[in-house]
């Protein structure tokens, strides 16, 4: 008989450790230690493998830049360009106005008159990063096509190293950059909560770039270019339908062009670094995230809506599998976060629901170790930034928990996506809460009224 409640016992808690361990398992640990492995293996291969020799001509390209109210951030951007290796005689650069109200084309006059020796050309758009982007497409002369933001600076040997892969992997026609935060904004933060967040934000680009697209680039999978730092072949994006205003995630919609319409290679130029500034606060983590969530979702069926067989493609179309992972698997991942509440109650051993929250936790720590070692490998050409990189290993132990944060703000961008219509703008969590209070107070106004109506004819009585 106690053979049989011990076997019970063994079984139930077998099946809890199953059905808890599962999610996690699959969407994230997993992929994690695969990424790991195929990285490791890509860097291996680059320093082992034939030494590459350096390219014998250097193509004109043409830089564009939109602008928006980037008085503040201009100068420091044409600063970075003029500062790179690439002879600034080759690079034609293009800012494109979206409808500025300061003194941007100030910033730009003024530049102009110091550096006769860049071709630095102004051009006025209609409102949209959209549309700017286009203009500047069909007024592009060079042989390649890059687009930077103007809020960020390139690294000096950044445009060299694009157009190096170009030139050696004719085959690529579309290249994103690795986009990083500026460690030097971070550490000037005020307020230690603020500058933690910033530094994982920080870790979070460098796995995302460094670890995850990397290894996405090695499998011919990645999802979407970085709107700050991509590059084109300017006789395969004129192909495409250049960038549409339909949606505020225009560098994934034009991904999805190059990859669907034209099967053309897309791969992560991991040596060309682009540095960006630090969120400013949370609110802006929290609407910025929510915009990139819905960029995927309205893209995503702009593309497969006619073609979504999720059973036959699942193995060979990444696309899906990454809306499995980041949208369907994210309502079980909810209720899998909430069941920890119920276990308790459901009479589960305090220790088994104690264990299995810290054993899951350690298995995102594990992965976000390897991330870690990934990132390290690919930061040699930026030694600074290796070196802040290194010092901040203990943010591995903090990073699931910025994760966790972050999932919950995509998933509410999934469910504003479901509810709500495509806008630039996202409500921060301010406005939301406010909008949610207005709807609540909507929904109980009239059990409100009913109420007072009952308590009126009652005291008549």
């Amino acid at each position: 008989m106690e053979i049989q409640i011990l076997l019970i016992r063994l079984g139930r808690e077998l099946i809890f450790w199953m059905a808890w361990i599962i999610i996690p398992l699959m969407v994230e640990i997993i992929p994690a230690i695969g990424g790991f492995f195929i990285v490791l293996n890509k860097k291996l291969r680059e320093v082992f493998g034939k030494k590459k020799t350096e390219i014998k001509y250097l193509p004109e390209i043409t830089l564009i830049v939109p602008v928006y109210n980037s008085e503040d951030t201009l100068e420091k951007c044409l600063d970075a360009i003029r500062s790179s290796n690439y002879p600034n005689r080759l690079i034609d650069i293009l800012l494109i106005n979206n409808e500025s109200t300061d003194n941007s084309f100030g910033v730009y006059t003024e530049y102009q008159s110091r550096s006769k020796d860049m071709s630095i050309t102004w051009l006025n758009s209609g409102q949209g990063k959209a549309k700017a982007l286009n203009m500047a497409l069909f007024n592009s002369e060079g042989k390649y096509i890059i687009h930077i933001d103007s809020d960020g600076r390139l690294h000096p040997e950044a445009i060299k190293n694009i157009v190096t892969r170009f030139e050696r992997e004719k085959e690529v026609d579309c290249l994103t950059g690795t986009v990083l935060t500026d460690i030097d904004e971070i550490e000037d933060t005020e307020g230690f909560m603020m500058r933690m967040i910033r530094r994982c934000e920080f870790f979070e680009y460098c796995q995302s770039f460094l670890a995850g697209r990397n290894f996405e680039s090695e499998l011919d999978s990645v999802y979407t270019i970085a709107g700050a730092f991509s590059a084109f072949r300017k006789s395969a994006i004129l192909k495409s339908q250049m960038y549409n205003v339909l949606t505020v995630s225009e560098d994934t919609q034009v991904t999805f062009q190059m990859r669907k319409l034209f099967d053309k290679g897309i791969k992560l130029c991991e040596n060309a670094f682009f540095f960006v500034d630090p969120i400013e606060s949370g609110s802006k983590l929290y609407t910025q995230r929510q915009r990139w969530q819905r960029g995927e979702i309205e893209v995503s069926h702009m593309f497969l809506k006619d073609s979504l067989h999720i059973l036959r493609d699942f193995f060979r179309n990444f696309m899906i599998r990454v809306l499995l992972y980041d949208h369907t698997f994210a309502f079980p991942r909810m209720i899998w976060y909430f069941a920890i509440v119920f276990l308790i109650f459901l009479n589960y051993p305090m220790y088994l629901v104690i264990g299995a929250v810290i054993a899951i936790y350690l298995l995102y720590v594990l992965s976000a170790f390897l991330f870690f070692i990934n990132v390290w490998m690919y930061l040699a050409s930026v030694k600074d930034v290796k070196k802040y990189y290194k010092s901040k290993w203990y943010l591995i132990f903090i990073l699931p928990v910025f994760n966790f944060v972050v999932f919950w703000i995509r998933f509410a961008g999934i469910i504003n996506s479901i509810k709500g219509e495509s806008m630039w703008r996202t409500l921060t969590f301010g406005e939301e809460i406010r909008s949610i209070k207005q709807v609540i107070k909507k929904d109980f106004r009239f059990l409100t009224k009913m109420s007072r109506t009952i308590r009126k004819r009652v005291n008549n009585e």
